[in-house]
């Protein structure tokens, strides 16, 4: 089989640790690198043996060696960056947040479907071994009927301030970058609520500093959701059924130790025993879906992507944070 050759857009932390957990991938490789500068995309090259580094986004979208482009700049460059591959003919995947509102999300899966490529989210907590134990735990019906979904997103960064999640021309805040965790968690366990309520502390700035959400679902289930840029949380997740509950370990969007416990008191563990960040497990599906002619994964599909963008919005909107850039 032919290796399946890499381009990445981008330069920064994420980046470098999507090509450094491709390593452990076999059959995949960094093929080329593309950054606004030159010597930084050289240099990113050298350290993972690129073939190709670019000092420009245009010209690595236009290498027709590359099977497909990842996207790993700040959210709010995304729309630009999705557009500008996706018209060249290439198919994308794109880091999480997937963009900064639905709007922009609807419009890069629109010109996905007009370029005729493959788009998926970068949301690599969910194509992780534990979260697939996870759906097959619930759909196994164990736990029985889910009526209770917690879970929770803090890391202390405000005070490191980071422009990215401090300034609102650059779209921060926790909720964006940290609460998509939790919302997406719940997404998959439970889809589509029928109600949102949110609240929030916002710093100086008007971004979010904490947020907390109750989402609520038919026959009685809630999702009660927490992110913060304040504090460590204990990042944990618990998803509750009538006949027992799940428990996932911090950090519940990495891989991680969960157990289920009955009602009748059995535990059952499951440990920890991946090796590596995680971020290949999504590159390893994206190829699976470009290889078998499909145009995105049964795992999280775009109509998914856009959902979970449109309960951020709803909570936007209830917090009051809107970004300077937003029509």
């Amino acid at each position: 089989m032919s290796e399946f050759k890499w381009g990445i857009i981008g330069t920064g932390g994420i980046a470098h640790a999507f090509a450094k957990d491709l390593a452990l991938l076999n059959g995949h490789t960094v093929y080329a690198i593309g950054s606004r500068n030159l010597n930084t995309a050289q240099n990113f090259a050298t350290e993972f043996n690129a073939a190709k580094a670019y000092g420009s986004y245009e010209e690595l979208v236009h290498d027709g060696s590359i099977d497909a482009v990842y996207i790993a700049t700040p959210h709010p460059s995304h729309l630009e960056n999705v557009l500008l591959t996706l018209n060249a003919q290439k198919p994308v995947l794109c880091e999480k947040p997937f963009a900064v509102n639905a709007k922009e999300a609807k419009q890069m899966v629109d010109a996905a479907a007009a370029n005729n490529v493959a788009i998926m989210e970068a949301m690599w907590a969910r194509f992780l071994p534990h979260y697939a134990k996870i759906r097959e735990i619930i759909a196994s019906g164990i736990l029985g009927q889910i009526t209770t979904i917690h879970a929770d997103h803090g890391q202390r960064l405000a005070d490191q301030n980071i422009p990215r999640l401090v300034e609102p021309s650059l779209a921060g805040g926790a909720l964006l970058d940290l609460g998509i965790y939790p919302i997406s968690f719940a997404h998959m366990i439970l889809g589509i609520p029928t109600s949102i309520t949110a609240n929030a502390v916002l710093t100086e700035k008007g971004v979010d500093a904490q947020t907390s959400i109750i989402l609520n679902y038919p026959q009685g289930a809630q999702a009660v959701l927490n992110t913060s840029m304040i504090v460590q949380t204990p990042c944990t997740a618990v998803v509750a059924g009538l006949n027992g509950y799940l428990e996932v370990d911090r950090t519940f969007y990495n891989p991680t130790s969960m157990r289920v416990t009955l009602y009748d008191g059995t535990v059952t563990e499951y440990p920890n025993t991946y090796s590596g960040h995680g971020l290949r497990e999504q590159a390893a599906e994206f190829a699976r879906v470009l290889k078998s002619g499909e145009k995105e994964s049964p795992i999280l599909r775009t109509t998914d992507t856009v959902a979970i963008m449109e309960i951020m919005d709803t909570v936007r909107a209830q917090i009051g944070l809107k970004y300077p850039f937003e029509n």
